[in-house]
């Protein structure tokens, strides 16, 4: 989907870390829709998304000085931003599949470091 295609507004810097209130608020509300999630002080989510030759890909990270992982809350930033691409480009496709979320990898916290196999 190219950027300029939604017609209620440019959806790159809208979706990604350009505006980092719209990125950051619904990681930091993870604890409240996801159930039995606890709330974590996060230092910082960015988010970034490409242009692929079948879609968007987004990417999301997650960090906090405390010791536990934050890849709920990666996880949420990223679907946060899929659905904001949707929710802004409906008018054009409303047939948009939003698939394939899912750990990439998380470094730190109780069960230590993981990688998605490549």
């Amino acid at each position: 989907m190219p950027a300029t295609l939604a017609p209620r507004s440019d959806c790159w810097p809208v979706s990604s870390r350009a505006t980092p209130s719209i990125v950051s608020s619904p990681a930091k509300r993870t604890a409240d829709l996801i159930p039995l999630c606890h709330p974590l002080p996060l230092t910082s989510v960015e988010v970034s998304l490409s242009a692929e030759d079948d879609g968007v890909a987004v990417t999301a990270t997650a960090a906090t000085t405390g010791q536990t992982g934050v890849e709920m809350e990666a996880m949420v930033a990223a679907s946060t931003a899929l659905l904001t691409l949707y929710d802004m480009a409906k008018a054009i496709d409303k047939g948009m599949i939003i698939e394939a979320v899912r750990l990439l990898s998380k470094t730190g916290g109780k069960s230590g470091d993981w990688f998605a196999p490549a």
